[in-house]
């Protein structure tokens, strides 16, 4: 008897034992599904609202004629792997051009073209694409860029221009016939090339820089916001400055691994969308007239 007392006593045990690791390795349970549409709807609400109320551009002081500028940051190159990132302190401006890209883009003609091909007005609700080749009707960047290097502080001056990088294959059958169109065909490969070398000038006196707002109750509700600033340098003086807001209802999943690509958001242009920050600080520093 007193054994199988014992066996039972033993049996009990470790059935409390499977029972606890069957607990421990069981999937964490999913939220209910309508909290999950309530805080989409949470989400979608509080966007709204900050559309309304918050975002938007302020232009308080435009300067004409400004040659170049310096960017007192330039934003990060990013991937799938901020781009799935809740609280990625970018998230604002995930589809913004990055690194020598965002540098490119401040350097860079605007060029607006119609439905029918050709060019037309360019206007602060009606901007165009921002290139690297001068075309008909369109209107010039700044003539150069200076960012300060983060390792050592040192102060660069960015240009940019088309160089010849290598020759086309005479034997290719387009070149050929185009060739036998102009004997004078030009045979050189060119592509936009920026140069940076130490800046030898004096410090800019306009600067671009963003604050990038990561707050965890707007990230919960997936809202992400950013805020860009022009500044004179000089006085401290804010120029303007333009908030956006961008809400991403999902989580990453297998249809939309990268949420913040394909986030809402305010304000929003139609047109080249990874330009928006040289777009909006060109209608405060008004680029200088090409010489």
């Amino acid at each position: 008897m007193k054994r199988t007392h014992s066996l039972t006593r033993w049996s009990a045990i470790l059935l409390l034992a499977l029972l606890a690791a069957c607990q421990t390795n069981a999937p964490k349970a999913e939220p209910p599904k309508d909290a999950v549409q309530q805080r989409v709807q949470d989400g979608k609400t509080l966007w709204e609202e900050k559309c309304r109320t918050v975002a938007g551009e302020k232009i308080y002081r435009k300067v004409e004629g400004v040659e170049g500028v310096l960017l007192m940051k330039v934003r990060p190159r990013a991937g799938e792997r901020e781009w799935a990132d809740r609280n990625w302190p970018g998230a604002a401006f995930a589809r913004e051009l990055h690194s020598d890209s965002y540098i490119t883009s401040f350097l860079g003609f605007e060029e607006a073209l119609g439905t029918d091909g050709k060019p037309r007005a360019i206007t602060p609700d009606r901007r165009g694409y921002i290139t690297t080749t001068r075309n008909p009707g369109g209107l010039p960047g700044y003539r150069w860029v200076e960012v300060i290097d983060e390792k050592d502080g040192q102060r660069f001056r960015y240009t940019g221009s088309e160089k010849v990088v290598g020759r086309k294959d005479v034997n290719a059958p387009n070149v050929k016939i185009e060739l036998e169109r102009n004997p004078n065909y030009d045979l050189n490969v060119y592509r936009y090339t920026l140069d940076k070398a130490p800046s030898i000038s004096p410090p800019p006196r306009y600067g671009v820089t963003y604050e990038d707002h990561v707050i965890p109750e707007e990230r919960y509700l997936g809202i992400a916001s950013s805020t860009i600033k022009v500044i004179d340098l000089k006085t401290n003086e804010v120029l303007g400055e333009m908030t956006r807001y961008a809400w991403s209802p999902g989580a990453p999943s297998r249809v939309n691994p990268s949420p913040w690509l394909t986030a809402y958001r305010c304000p929003e242009h139609a047109v080249g969308t990874d330009q928006y920050t040289r777009k909006f600080v060109d209608q405060i520093l008004i680029p200088a007239k090409e010489k």
